[in-house]
């Protein structure tokens, strides 16, 4: 049987971009609760968005170092939301909210990801990115072969990533999922791009395939 990798489409700000991001297969789609990135949508519009994915496609809301008020509307808002943090929150806030969550990682040489995951036990999962100025959304690949062999927690692999390099991501890291947000855009941050968002859930289904052969 073959695994089937997660997908999430990230930063997402229109309508039509939901809707691409649904009919090319994606397994969830991020909003942007973070005010300084182009990215961004406020609680309400998340929810707007967010009303347009059918049962099973999840809804995830990034934060970075946000308020607890900020949260609260926007968990009030959208309820059935995936939480992710990206900035410097400390395992106690993470779980205070008492939901699943993702814990974002911010790869560089010398970053302990066995110390990190170990700390945020409770996390659904480890979403690895690269360590960029600001948070997120560089579109800057990091060095795969920092991530060790035995991480604790399901990894979710982020970072650059792009229909033409996915497939290589996936066989070197064998992730539970990947996440992609530059590496669909088009002439915009927050723009996607449906074509592109199509190729890399393609390239995700065809190295899914790939890897299946390799382990026959």
């Amino acid at each position: 049987m073959v695994a089937v990798t997660k997908i999430k489409i990230c930063g997402l700000t229109r309508e039509e971009d939901v809707d691409a991001a649904i009919e090319a297969g994606a397994d969830a789609i991020g909003f942007v609760m973070y005010e300084k990135s182009a990215r961004h949508v406020t609680p309400q519009r998340a929810a707007e968005l967010a009303r347009r994915l059918p049962p099973f496609v999840t809804p995830v809301c990034l934060y970075v170092n946000a308020s607890a008020d900020l949260i609260g509307r926007t968990l009030q808002a959208i309820p059935n939301q995936l939480m992710q943090f990206h900035g410097d929150e400390r395992p106690a806030a993470c779980n205070w909210f008492g939901r699943p969550y993702l814990r974002a990682a911010r790869m560089e040489p010398g970053f302990d990801l066995l110390d990190f995951a170990s700390q945020f036990s409770n996390a659904q999962a480890i979403l690895l990115d690269a360590h960029v100025e600001g948070y997120g959304g560089g579109g800057k690949v990091f060095d795969w072969s920092l991530i060790p062999a035995n991480v604790p927690s399901p990894v979710v692999l982020s970072g650059g990533l792009h229909a033409g390099n996915v497939a290589e991501g996936m066989l070197a890291v064998r992730p539970w999922a990947v996440d992609v947000s530059s590496g669909v855009e088009g002439a915009a941050k927050g723009i996607k791009d449906a074509a592109l968002i199509r190729q890399f859930c393609d390239a995700v289904r065809q190295a899914d395939q790939q890897i299946a052969a390799l382990q026959a």
